[in-house]
């Protein structure tokens, strides 16, 4: 924006307050929405309208505006919808028309006038009055040519809403895909409940955490990585149905896929194991899925993909045999596992433990595959220190993943309830964390205690909810389905 067009807006303004005009008034007289206006005349004709001339009055954001000498058009914009306003200097008050002349676009309206068609039958607002609402200073960008610069959208979101369809269409998704969420586990008798977002200690996930002090305590205090071990806490207390919905935080790298502020649903359900929840996942996202999108069916970036039907379920260990040729079972250690991956030709991370580098493998070969909603079951020990381990095979844990568009929307346990084997595992992890790991699980003694209390059999999920509207929003990066995404100092 030139000094100049900004300067020009605001002699216009202090123009508005010296002829007596309050440019940012506090009451907006009567209206109706644009879009009532619009549905309830949509099949009356142009001939109808000129007999009736129904009067209305209107208010909303001008973004188009269109001057030719005694005749002008004006678009306004409210909650989405538009409607064309029309200024004829032989039906309006000469001050009025006047008016109507140095109005912006960016400029809030109200307007008063009669309902017509166009030649080319577009029903439009005949104005009469033209009533200031809220100046605006800066100038709008040009619709189908401006604000193109992905930076400058997730930066400017506001600007990107209004010039960009496409980014007002996912937001609204967005909200819709949490109300389908909430409408669902409400149906199945959960009880949404809040748990805190400064813990003394985190925990609930393998993340790095933000870390603050609390000066009141002079204490040290974390940003949660995760609700997992305060909802657990809601379930000991005799709460058996729980979720949240909520911000979770994790102090690690960007990406397309992952971002350090990102929202989370996670519930929990006494007397449920792993395979209850797949149900309760595949029967939320579907229900979601048919909500928001009308359907089963969701067409994203020219891929289908279909939530509805049964979805495969598959031991991690055989994904990774089937794409890689490489049988983890058949293996007891790092070093035999990385020879088997060197054997079956291919080059194996250096993961330093065995259930890292069996992660690895699935990362690489397994998950960018995986297009069409699919459930991954049976994860190491090691990297689920909260689930419990499988009957048939204590290596593994009763825990799944469930990915679609090759990225994981949802991680869910049986999880653990026996406080001794809890306790042994978040040992583990603290001898992980003093040997370099920063994303190991510390011990809780405070949740230990509740173990010991008693949990009954519960089933836990999490669900990532800005990947499910990537998915649903039809967009390619996690920034595009968060509003405000957090981003680098502009002079990075």
């Amino acid at each position: 924006m030139s000094e100049y067009e900004r300067e020009a807006r605001r002699e216009r303004l202090d123009e508005l307050r010296a002829s007596g005009v309050d440019p940012y008034p506090a009451r907006v007289g009567p209206r109706e929405r644009i879009h009532e206006v619009s549905e309830r005349y949509a099949q009356v004709d142009g001939p109808t309208l000129e007999a009736d001339a129904p009067a209305c009055a209107l208010a909303g954001r001008i973004v188009a505006k269109r001057s030719f000498g005694k005749l002008m058009f004006l678009r306004i914009l409210e909650d989405g919808e538009t409607l064309q306003v029309s200024c004829r200097k032989q039906e309006m008050e000469p001050d009025a028309f006047a008016f109507a002349k140095v109005v912006d676009v960016g400029d809030f309206v109200r307007v008063e006038g009669v309902l017509w068609r166009t030649k080319t039958d577009e029903l439009t607002l005949d104005a009469r009055v033209i009533e200031m609402l809220s100046k605006s200073l800066r100038p709008l960008p040009e619709k189908f040519h401006g604000l193109t610069d992905v930076e400058a959208r997730f930066r400017q979101r506001y600007l990107d809403l209004l010039a960009n369809e496409d980014s007002r269409k996912v937001a609204v998704k967005r909200s819709l895909t949490l109300r389908a969420m909430r409408r669902f586990l409400d149906g199945r008798g959960f009880l949404e409940v809040e748990t805190p977002v400064l813990q003394p200690l985190y925990g609930g996930a393998h993340a790095r955490p933000f870390e603050t002090r609390y000066k009141a305590y002079d204490q040290n205090v974390y940003l949660r990585i995760s609700d997992e071990l305060y909802l657990k806490r809601l379930v000991v207390g005799g709460l058996d149905r729980v979720y949240e919905i909520g911000h979770n935080f994790r102090n690690e790298g960007v990406s397309k896929k992952h971002s350090p502020e990102f929202t989370m649903m996670e519930c929990y359900q006494a007397f449920a194991d792993y395979n209850d929840m797949m149900d309760l996942t595949q029967d939320m996202l579907q229900s979601i899925a048919k909500e928001v999108s009308g359907g089963t069916k969701v067409d994203y970036l020219g891929e289908d993909i279909d939530f509805g039907g049964d979805w495969p379920r598959i031991p991690m260990h055989e994904a990774i045999l089937d794409r890689t040729g490489v049988d983890v079972t058949a293996t007891d250690d790092v070093a035999s596992l990385r020879a088997a991956i060197q054997a079956a030709g291919h080059v194996p991370s250096d993961a330093p433990t065995w259930a890292q580098l069996v992660d690895d493998l699935f990362s690489e070969f397994v998950e960018p595959e995986l297009r069409q909603p699919t459930f991954i079951t049976n994860h190491p020990v090691a990297l689920s220190p909260l689930a419990k381990k499988s009957v048939e095979d204590p290596r593994f844990v009763e825990r799944f993943e469930v990915f679609a568009i090759g990225i994981e929307l949802g991680n869910a346990f049986s999880e653990l309830n026996d406080p001794i084997d809890q306790r042994e595992r978040f040992e583990e992890q603290v001898k992980a964390q003093a040997d370099g790991d920063d994303e190991a699980h510390p011990l809780d003694e405070d949740f230990l205690a509740a173990l010991e209390h008693g949990m009954p059999p519960t089933g836990g999920l999490g669900i990532g909810v800005d990947r499910v509207v990537m998915i649903l929003g039809g967009v390619a990066n996690i920034r595009e389905a968060i509003l405000f995404p957090h981003m680098r100092p502009e002079s990075a």
